[in-house]
């Protein structure tokens, strides 16, 4: 029990931390949480490609609404859970409003410009430019942190895959994968896209 409850101390010193805008912490919980995350969406989803799109964009929430997240109502942990799980949710709601799937080289492309018809059309236009945004972003950092963002998003590999197709260490694609996160995360504040712009 003590153990536990040192655990719990420590992630809401840890999302304190993030809040604070402070990366290393941000690190500490992916570290902590990240395969759990993963293993929960691969099991609602049943796709490797999604699960991973899942668990990056879990913990870019993460950064982006730590500040919301109230000390002492509840455990850091179940927060971060519950934002996977609604995300899977919305993910299988897609699925079964637009069952095509866009793969490959034009991903890309049709992040930016597959419109929802199910989707409310200043939300969708408000989507379609922040992925607009991010894209561009993509593009500043240097090629060969760019490179390993682009095989996890663009092309759905794991770490231990992107590794292995780069030939490179494991540690080095992770600590390659969290760099580019950081810059991307400092590119898109400047042009302001944060948590009071975009209310996913």
């Amino acid at each position: 029990m003590p153990a536990a409850d040192s655990s719990a101390l420590d992630d809401e010193a840890l999302i304190t931390r993030v809040a604070s805008r402070d990366s290393s912490a941000l690190e500490q919980l992916y570290d902590r949480y990240a395969r759990i995350v993963y293993a929960t969406a691969l099991r609602m989803l049943g796709n490797a490609e999604l699960a991973e799109d899942i668990v990056q964009e879990t913990f870019w929430r993460v950064w982006r609404r730590s500040a919301s997240f109230a000390i002492g109502r509840g455990q850091v942990a179940g927060w971060i859970f519950g934002i996977a799980h609604n995300l899977c949710i919305d993910e299988l709601r897609r699925q079964r409003s637009r069952p095509m799937i866009v793969q490959g080289e034009q991903e890309e492309q049709a992040m930016i410009d597959q419109p929802d018809a199910q989707s409310d059309v200043v939300s969708a236009a408000i989507e379609r430019e922040r992925r607009r945004i991010i894209l561009q972003a993509l593009a500043q950092i240097p090629p060969e942190q760019r490179e390993v963002l682009e095989l996890a998003y663009f092309r759905g590999l794991s770490q231990s895959e992107i590794a292995q197709r780069l030939n490179s260490p494991i540690g080095t694609v992770k600590t390659r994968t969290r760099l580019a996160l950081q810059k991307m995360r400092d590119l898109l504040h400047n042009q302001k896209i944060g948590a009071d712009d975009l209310h996913d």
